[in-house]
């Protein structure tokens, strides 16, 4: 038997790149999956993959009432919620003084008020289910800064808050919150402008683990915080970065 078995996730941002290699690990350890996405066509052809346990629902996660939305659709086509993965995100790359006011607030709208959203929205229904668990996508960007990423920083420092924040909130209620701070993964969101990454030669290839992460890294830490096998963790940070913040080296 899986260890997500007889659960029921949410997996936000889940058409492509870390969403859909949670989706796809939560399905083989048992849980049935609602992915919600902006991508309506890689949404349905990745649900349509996964079988009968995934329901794939088009969201924008600004939108309150498009949460509203899932999370009855969810109890009405699985019965309960037991997970939710915050791990829809974006990011715009520019300078301090060369960035938007609404560049910045479309990063900050996804990635910091959407996870607002996300948490507030499921509260009743894991209460409902005898409690749940939470697990809140950052960055390692969101325990130190990166130039040319004003807005991403700041949206990802606000997660790991929010996270500890909801952690003493919830915990009466055996909803357990926790965040992840992943360093680099190969997604397409390291595909944009200014991030390219050349696999031969690129940084991650300098930290300790000597690669950069793969989503299924993401997935793999994902899953066993939505298991009860971390029932006894909740507000804290998990980082998966191959050593990426571990400081600096003197060898080589």
């Amino acid at each position: 038997m899986g260890k997500l078995e007889g659960k029921v996730a949410i997996v936000t941002g889940g058409a492509r790149g870390q969403g859909a290699a949670e989706a796809e690990l939560f399905i083989k350890q048992g849980a049935k999956v609602v992915i919600t996405d902006v991508l309506e066509k890689e949404g349905k052809e990745l649900a349509a993959k996964l079988g009968k346990d995934v329901l794939f629902l088009q969201q924008d996660v600004t939108e309150e009432e498009s949460w509203v939305s899932v999370v009855k659709m969810t109890e009405e086509h699985f019965g309960k919620v037991d997970i939710l993965i915050n791990n829809a995100g974006i990011i715009r790359m520019a300078p301090l003084a060369m960035t938007s006011l609404d560049d910045y607030m479309a990063v900050i709208n996804v990635n910091q008020v959407g996870v607002f959203l996300g948490m507030k929205s499921v509260v009743a229904a894991m209460t409902k289910a005898g409690g749940g668990s939470i697990v809140n996508i950052s960055s390692i960007d969101g325990l130190t800064g990166m130039s040319m990423a004003t807005a991403y920083v700041a949206s990802k420092f606000a997660v790991r808050g929010m996270t500890k924040v909801a952690a003493l909130e919830l915990g009466q209620f055996g909803i357990r919150v926790n965040s992840i701070h992943p360093g680099g993964v190969a997604t397409p969101m390291l595909e944009i402008p200014g991030l390219e990454i050349d696999p031969e030669n690129n940084m991650f290839n300098n930290v300790p683990l000597g690669r950069i992460g793969q989503p299924e890294d993401i997935a793999n830490l994902a899953s066993y915080l939505a298991s009860d096998e971390s029932s006894y963790s909740t507000g804290s940070e998990f980082v998966v970065d191959g050593g990426m913040t571990c400081g600096f080296s003197l060898e080589g």
